[in-house]
């Protein structure tokens, strides 16, 4: 599994023989990127550690808003806040676990399988009866030992994604908001719209209205029949592993990431598509 519910870690945390548990917290806003630390600052799940998706996730240069770093360099930084290859890891937020759903997929791509989601993020938590604080814990004294694989493998670039859109063997699936999707609001972009072929496939679709994820039937619906290899892309590559973590669920084979996303796709100079229809890919 790689969602955990309120109720299982608050029973983990409890028990008599408690795992290592590093609970950390990943909230982020697009338009407010501070506000994440600041409301960490707050208030936050007892022992979580703040992650920040700005700087803690990404690389400083790269194609688009949010690079993927050097598996090293990302090893490096989570050994640093306590994750070590014995450690459950449950990655929270306050966005339905959108930005969650990154460490979720960066871990789990290179190869730390005890990784989880919490299930309903923050609002979740608190109806279970789970305490909040304001205290941050101290950091290790040293690194611990984390052991991950040396290169991203579920990863496409822009040139190997248009070429395989020309070929038409891969379905891209466009995790923003449909308003961004139809190009008729963008907010941090250059260009609005979508990459032509993309078929929508917004986030919000894979939770209920008490915002936790629907069911693995429910969820396999949404992804399931499309041809070719999937490939999630967003804005930058962090919501697009929300979908990635919607076809684990749903028991599907793990999809492709493009990286740069829309970010990178909008500045090169390539072909934008508008309105609902996917289009299609000619370039």
């Amino acid at each position: 599994m790689s969602l955990i519910s309120p109720q299982d870690l608050l029973a983990r945390l409890a028990g008599p023989a408690a795992p290592r548990v590093r609970i950390c917290d990943v909230r982020w806003w697009l338009t407010d990127p501070g506000k994440g630390r600041r409301d960490y600052d707050a208030a936050h799940l007892p022992g979580a550690v703040f992650v920040d998706a700005d700087t803690d996730l990404i690389a400083r240069e790269g194609p688009g808003r949010h690079p993927l770093p050097a598996p090293a360099v990302f090893a490096a930084r989570m050994a640093a806040i306590g994750i070590g290859d014995d450690t459950l890891v449950v990655a929270y937020d306050d966005a339905g676990g959108t930005i969650a759903a990154r460490l979720w997929w960066m871990l789990d791509d290179l190869g730390h399988t005890a990784v989880r989601v919490l299930d309903g993020g923050i609002d979740a938590w608190i109806a279970a009866g789970g305490p909040l604080t304001s205290e941050v814990p101290p950091a290790p004294a040293e690194p611990d030992r984390l052991h991950l694989r040396d290169r991203w493998t579920h990863t496409i670039d822009r040139e190997a994604l248009a070429s395989r859109l020309r070929a038409g063997d891969v379905s891209l699936l466009d995790a923003r908001a449909p308003e961004r999707y139809r190009g008729e609001v963008e907010p941090v972009d250059p260009v609005a719209g979508h990459i032509p072929g993309a078929v929508s496939r917004p986030t919000a679709g894979n939770l209920g209205p008490d915002g936790r994820f629907l069911a693995p039937d429910a969820l396999r619906r949404r992804f399931e029949g499309f041809g070719g290899e999937i490939v999630n892309q967003c804005g930058s590559g962090v919501n697009a592993c929300h979908n990635a973590l919607a076809m684990r669920i749903a028991g599907l084979p793990d999809p492709l990431l493009y990286p740069g996303s829309y970010s990178d796709w909008s500045r090169s100079g390539r072909p934008i598509a508008t309105g609902d229809a996917p289009g299609s890919y000619e370039g």
